[in-house]
């Protein structure tokens, strides 16, 4: 796979975005930690990178039918706030680890439902080993020398949900990469992401405190979420989703609670123990047997 230079792009690409998204556990936990909630949070973050990718994105404000706007709206729903809403509620109620672990099996439903809609993926011997040395490796990761599994129904229960949002998230994109620039695709995704939160704020008001957003901590950190995290990788995950397949660039997410380790251990000076380590070549030799098992019919692009 790593033959290709214009491939290889892609592929760096989502390795990028899913080392940045690994990394926003760190800052969104510093946020909550100096009074925001995680709705505040999203909504900040999601404003920024909206007004920010309007500069740059079409002018055009509507897409080319009635049905590609309500998918529009689908789109902001599952990989905006109902995602980071179901999943930030259950780390409040359930174990971080279950939360972690059960987001990681986002690939694997992502590869299901994708074959089951659009019947076109075939997966090799390779992928399927590949995607379950990749789990095995994230459960070591998570776990970190330490095994605690508690069973919370609801909590668990929305992390699934939360997992099967991101699926969802990318079968909509399929349907819709082929006919939009993919800016105009990701400013809709801002958009209909802050609409679809704000009945959240007529069961909790917002609290709006400039003290609070001033503080160069808390700043700092909504702008790292809104700019980098929010705005560019959002734009740099649809890109690299329309160029190499929406099941190769989702396969990359196994990586995240990696970075994420890495991350703790640079910035919080968590310990990481031999098991977690051996996780970590569990992760990476997982990723590349299932990045070399699934062999995907990608459509012709007419966009970029």
């Amino acid at each position: 796979m790593f033959l290709n230079t214009s491939k290889f792009t892609y592929h760096f690409i989502a390795i990028f975005t899913v080392i940045i998204w690994g990394t926003t556990f760190i800052a969104t936990k510093v946020l909550i930690n100096n009074g925001l909630t995680p709705e505040e949070i999203f909504l900040y973050r999601f404003s920024m990178a909206y007004i920010v990718t309007c500069f740059f994105a079409p002018k055009k404000l509507f897409s080319n039918t009635l049905k590609d706007e309500f998918l529009f709206l689908l789109l902001g729903l599952c990989g905006g706030s109902f995602y980071f809403m179901a999943e930030n509620t259950a780390l409040g109620i359930t174990l971080v680890s279950n939360v972690s672990l059960i987001l990681c099996t986002t690939p694997i439903l992502t590869a299901v439902l994708s074959f089951l809609v659009y019947r076109k993926d075939k997966f090799t011997r390779n992928f399927i080993i590949g995607s379950a040395t990749a789990l095995i490796g994230v459960a070591l990761v998570i776990f970190n020398g330490g095994f605690i599994l508690k069973i919370n129904p609801l909590g668990d229960f929305l992390t699934i949900l939360a997992a099967f949002a991101w699926a969802f998230y990318g079968l909509l994109l399929k349907r819709l990469e082929n006919n939009y620039l993919t800016l105009f695709i990701t400013r809709k995704v801002f958009f209909y992401g802050m609409i679809t939160l704000f009945p959240m704020f007529w069961i909790k008001p917002l609290n709006f405190n400039p003290n609070i957003l001033t503080k160069p901590l808390v700043l700092s950190n909504l702008l790292f979420l809104g700019l980098i995290a929010s705005m560019l990788c959002f734009f740099l995950w649809n890109l690299a989703v329309k160029h190499i397949g929406m099941i190769r660039v989702t396969n990359y997410l196994y990586i995240v609670p990696l970075v994420t380790l890495v991350a703790s251990k640079i910035i919080l000076n968590e310990k990481i123990t031999l098991i977690a380590l051996l996780g970590s070549i569990f992760i990476l030799s997982g990723v590349y047997l299932a990045e070399n098992g699934v062999k995907v019919k990608l459509p012709r692009r007419k966009l970029n």
